[in-house]
């Protein structure tokens, strides 16, 4: 436990850290990797590069000096974060090297206002709150290892075929190497990909959720391969596009994340999604449909138009044959053929006005996920409309964001 003068230390660095959280994050980044590139095989360049990482890291250093006395508030965050970690190949032995550079990072940017009191403080409160992420990833890594079929670290897989859901969008069959047992897996939850480019100086991992149900004899990733508008290309999905074919192998870690469908319930559930966020969607609606035949579950997609609509033929198959089964769909800017076909529900996007249309109850469980405007224009509306908070859940695809924090709202 840490001793009351470090709490209080640790409290009075709150305001500081409101107002440099991301200057001292991002000077972190910086030495670490300067000092140990070799980390760059873990971390998501991307990420690095939009700031997004930095952005999470100094979120989550906010919250755990507010809760520095009462740290068991956080451990969702820590669970959520450890996941990642896991999926990653995070180990103890980094945690050093991680707080070495944060001590190194808050002198760095505050100067002389960090004082050897605050230094020290700080050390002491990371080796506490690292000492929780290790035990709570070692958890998970024997979880993962010592369930059936399950593995450590990264297992060759065999893309055993690709499939063209988009314009954008792609499916990956994958299938173990070895031919041994596939573990099962949580609806939402995803996986690692790692790949090493041969022109690429570092592996690169990006996390990919599982689009299908468990219980298959492959995992199925739907990917969308990233274009860069002020930054380049995604790595890693254009990778998979462009270079990946079937008998082709990847390295996968095994499933995590803690964004999973609750079958513990017969609750209605209604699934939201946004362009490429309907992946975890789409594996929560497979899963409903063959595991609890007789709840009721709504799918609704927001898509650009028809051409940039994944997996359509699927969800319209399971509504025609599963009477508990609704779906509709929105579109941005609908094509001539979509508007001649009338394959659409909606034009433009989804509000609170049309989901009270059809919906016409927020009694249910919601959950839902694409890009962060349409997050937060999701969320909300849900709040607007009176769902408790304990009934509305998310994922994020990347570092996690503050969606409360005030933006213009649109959806992309």
């Amino acid at each position: 436990m840490l001793s009351a003068k470090t709490i209080e230390t640790i409290k009075a660095t709150v305001p500081a850290l409101e107002i440099y959280g991301e200057a001292i994050t991002k000077r972190f980044y910086e030495m670490m990797f300067t000092n140990h590139p070799e980390l760059l095989n873990i971390f998501n360049h991307m990420n690095q590069k939009q700031g997004r990482q930095q952005g999470a890291l100094a979120n989550t250093v906010y919250a755990a000096a507010q809760h520095i006395d009462k740290l068991e508030q956080i451990i969702p965050v820590v669970k959520q974060i450890a996941h990642k970690h896991r999926s990653l190949g995070v180990k103890p032995e980094h945690y050093p090297i991680v707080g070495e550079h944060l001590l190194l990072a808050i002198k760095d940017v505050l100067g002389d206002a960090a004082t050897d009191e605050i230094i020290d403080a700080w050390g002491e409160a990371y080796g506490v709150i690292a000492q929780a992420f290790i035990s709570i990833e070692k958890e998970m890594y024997d979880e993962a290892e010592q369930q059936e079929g399950g593995w450590a670290g990264f297992r060759t897989f065999v893309m055993d075929k690709k499939v063209t859901e988009s314009t954008a969008i792609t499916s990956f069959y994958l299938k173990p190497q070895d031919n041994q047992l596939l573990p099962s897996f949580l609806p939402g939850q995803y996986i690692s990909v790692k790949i090493s480019d041969p022109g690429e100086q570092y592996t690169h991992i990006r996390q990919y959720s599982l689009s299908d149900a468990p219980g298959k004899d492959y995992y199925r990733i739907s990917v969308k391969r990233e274009r860069g508008n002020n930054y380049p290309d995604g790595k890693v999905s254009n990778y998979l596009h462009n270079q990946i074919r079937e008998g082709d192998t990847l390295e996968i870690s095994a499933p995590a994340g803690d964004f999973t469908l609750n079958m513990d319930t017969t609750i209605p559930v209604v699934l939201i999604s946004g362009g490429v966020g309907l992946t975890p969607m789409v594996s929560m609606l497979n899963t409903v449909a063959e595991k609890q035949p007789e709840r009721d579950v709504t799918f609704i997609h927001a898509a650009i138009n028809g051409e940039h609509h994944a997996l359509r033929d699927s969800v319209e198959k399971l509504t025609q044959e599963k009477k508990h089964v609704k779906s509709f769909i929105c579109y941005e800017a609908p094509t001539e053929k979509d508007r001649a076909a009338g394959n659409y529900d909606k034009e433009g996007y989804i509000d609170l006005p049309w989901l009270k249309e059809v919906l016409q109850s927020n009694e249910a469980d919601f959950y839902f996920c694409g890009p962060l405007p349409f997050m937060k224009a999701i969320r909300s509306a849900l709040l607007e409309w009176g769902v408790p908070q304990n009934r509305i859940h998310f994922e994020f695809f990347g570092p996690a964001v503050d969606l409360d924090k005030k933006e213009e709202v649109t959806q992309n």
